[in-house]
């Protein structure tokens, strides 16, 4: 500030003014300065012009370390105080949801445009001249290949200008998205008023059903779905904070897990459970349609593939929650159980896929182009959002939160159900059982205290989660903050 001339930093006489502040501060920091007057800030500077100095970026009264964390999450804002599209690009990119939750392991501006030494891709010099990409990414990445050096880290998958593939598959995620949504979304709602009204009418009750029992799924079928279960909860609420970076609870979500680097361990762990089980089933199907001869998977009463029979009974259900007609009769699986399978099916793939991509990335790019790995970043965060969304607004009431079914339908959990309630929900295979004479082998003992307060625990504790997933779901959708 000098001894005996201090002056309003506003004067063109002071040695903190934005035109003197670098030859100040490069009284000591020598190297520095010297090197960041050949930067494209610098060179703004010797100009004349409004560019950036040393007090821009560093705050005078309270400079830290540079590669303290603490410094290197204000990176990012600071930046894009002058760099405001290039920060909502890279605000939007895995680097930047990653650094909005302070994980300590990724790279932020400074790490990859120098910050003293920041030049235009165009020069020689600079560390993201093509020339350069390869040591530059090669600080993070290991066996970097010249397919991946193509890869956009400010991609804007809503600018068909900036790469046409990206764009046309993030028009046909939103397409999706939208599409399931507003369809389950008004399904459900005529489905809900309907389900009130026949409740009032006395055309069912929430009492338990007495009687014997029918088994519908196995031992090993009840495991699995709790693996499916469990595994999915785990990966929603560590993937959730990233997609959504920016709403306030984020950070919180995240730090349940103790820090992003766990929570990222933890989701990886949750997938290779996911693709586990998804192995096992396609094996299951594998071993029962070639080893045993059975028929029957993909298509009629016991197959989950959808078939016109369910358009049919859609059309019936709507006509049922209009008033002007029954309610259709179901067999072993409905419409909207088929729809979930064939969601999970289409789900664990994609996302799947797309997150393989994405966690090898130096890896995958081997065999494609750098733009997949943009492309693979849309699809597993809006895929994901989709199944989330899908399984805890509307799988939660077609199987549970319905009037029909509340609080719970425990009988995935313990495989059996009310002889009663299965002649009420599935009379199709209900009169083909006794038709065939193969009803009594479908009977079974009712569960017992212990597995029924078991399942209501573990029902109640994943509906709880899921919920509360979803409050957060809808709190930053309205709040502006999906990244």
């Amino acid at each position: 500030h000098g001894t005996h001339d201090i002056h309003a930093k506003t004067e063109a006489a002071s040695t903190t003014n934005h035109a003197t502040t670098p030859e100040t501060c490069g009284k000591c920091h020598t190297g520095i300065f010297r090197e960041w007057q050949e930067s494209a800030h610098g060179t703004l500077w010797k100009d004349g012009k409004q560019g950036p100095v040393c007090s821009t970026c560093h705050e005078p009264h309270a400079i830290r370390r540079p590669d303290s964390q603490v410094v290197r999450n204000q990176v990012a804002n600071r930046c894009g105080n002058c760099h405001k599209e290039v920060f909502a690009t890279f605000r939007d990119s895995f680097h930047g949801q990653a650094t909005s939750l302070e994980n300590a392991k990724t790279p932020v501006c400074v790490d990859c445009h120098t910050p003293h030494h920041n030049l235009p891709a165009s020069d020689p010099r600079s560390s993201i001249n093509p020339a350069n990409l390869a040591q530059t990414c090669g600080a993070c990445h290991t066996n970097v290949n010249a397919s991946f050096l193509t890869f956009d880290p400010h991609a804007d998958p809503k600018d068909p200008k900036r790469n046409p593939y990206v764009y046309w598959i993030w028009l046909g995620m939103m397409a999706l998205l939208l599409g399931v949504f507003g369809f389950f979304g008004l399904h459900d709602v005529l489905w809900m008023q309907r389900a009130l009204v026949g409740k009032l009418r006395g055309e069912f009750t929430f009492a338990p059903k007495a009687g014997p029992y029918v088994r519908r799924f196995s031992n090993v079928q009840i495991a699995m779905h709790v693996t499916v279960v469990t595994s999915f909860l785990l990966l929603a609420a560590t993937g959730l904070p990233l997609k959504f970076a920016g709403a306030p609870w984020a950070p919180s979500l995240m730090g349940v897990f103790g820090s992003p680097v766990v929570a990222g361990v933890l989701h990886r762990l949750a997938a290779l459970v996911t693709f586990g089980y998804f192995a096992w089933h396609l094996g299951v199907l594998a071993y029962g349609w070639i080893v045993k001869k059975e028929r029957g998977y993909f298509w009629g009463p016991r197959s989950m593939v959808p078939q016109p029979r369910d358009l049919l009974d859609l059309w019936a259900m709507v006509k049922y929650f209009l008033y002007i007609g029954p309610r259709p009769k179901f067999d072993r699986f409905t419409y909207w159980e088929k729809f979930d399978y064939m969601g999970v099916f289409w789900g664990v793939a994609v996302i799947g896929l797309s997150g393989l991509v994405l966690w090898l990335p130096t890896l995958a790019t081997k065999l494609l182009p750098g733009w997949v790995l943009n492309a693979a970043f849309v699809v597993h965060s809006d895929e994901a959002l989709l199944a989330t969304g899908f399984i805890f607004l509307f799988h939660f009431f077609h199987t549970h939160l319905r009037p029909e079914s509340f609080p719970m339908d425990t009988v995935v959990f313990t495989g059996r159900m009310p002889l009663e309630t299965f002649k009420e929900d599935r009379p199709l295979e209900y009169e083909r059982l006794v038709a065939q004479g193969k009803l009594e082998e479908k009977m079974a003992s009712a569960p017992t205290s212990v597995e029924s307060k078991v399942a209501y625990i573990f029902g109640s504790v994943t509906l709880f989660i899921g919920i509360v997933l979803a409050v957060f779901i809808f709190w930053a959708l309205l709040g502006g903050f999906m990244h």
